[in-house]
């Protein structure tokens, strides 16, 4: 009877502590400046990597791209993958759809609004300290690597409620890679066929039909609210 109790709380110990899915909100970003943004289940998969099969991680941002079918991903393997999803740290994501890495520039992900340090299959995650929380927004862009890093990523941080003729004002930030954000000023917020400039303050007024997102050029569209 105590064999197999304590067969029991190992066993419900080994299950507690087996990442589950999480569904996570990703926008990928092309060069050409298409993009493609959805809820994903981020559960764990296998990836052909050469002639091996190799085991990706749940809870990871490999694991949400792949999931999310958004076109072909090349990867290239730094470490040694296997069927073990602990080895998957070193995969790296060499081409999406006909976006190839070239030199010093390749696809990257933030996680919020910083860029991850770590390879986007890591088991450690991210940063190191854990994977994928439910609702973690990844977005993935192509980086034109520059004297201080990628270029920076838009979002758009606060919005009012509604005036009386049914504007709200929008503002708009764009972040680099460590996550320090200032006004985009100049961005354009688009709301169905509306347009409206950003000011110096990175404030647009606009009245929205339908959801919202910001562009600049040169740097990477935001998420659409």
């Amino acid at each position: 009877m105590r064999l197999a109790a304590s067969i029991g709380v190992a066993a419900g110990c080994l299950a507690a502590a087996a990442p589950a899915a999480a569904n996570v909100r990703q926008l990928v970003v092309f060069r050409s400046g298409e993009a493609v943004q959805g809820q994903v289940k981020a559960a764990g998969t296998k990836v052909k990597v050469g002639s091996r099969t190799c085991a990706v991680p749940a809870r990871t941002s490999l694991a949400a791209l792949l999931r999310s079918h958004v076109g072909p991903v090349n990867l290239h393997d730094y470490g040694s993958c296997s069927s073990k999803a602990a080895d998957a740290a070193g995969l790296y994501v060499r081409k999406i759809r006909k976006d190839a890495a070239h030199g010093p520039n390749g696809w990257v992900y933030k996680v919020g609004h910083t860029t991850a340090p770590a390879g986007a299959a890591d088991p450690t995650g991210p940063f190191g300290h854990g994977r994928l929380e439910p609702g973690a927004r990844v977005t993935w862009f192509y980086c034109h690597m520059g004297a201080r890093g990628c270029q920076r990523t838009l979002d758009i941080t606060k919005v009012t409620a509604p005036a009386q003729d049914g504007s709200v004002r929008v503002t708009v930030r764009a972040f680099d890679d460590s996550g320090t954000g200032k006004p985009a000023a100049g961005a354009t917020v688009h709301s169905g066929g509306a347009t409206a400039k950003a000011n110096a303050q990175g404030v647009a007024t606009i009245t929205p039909s339908g959801g919202m997102f910001a562009s600049k050029p040169g740097l990477v569209r935001s998420f659409a609210i």
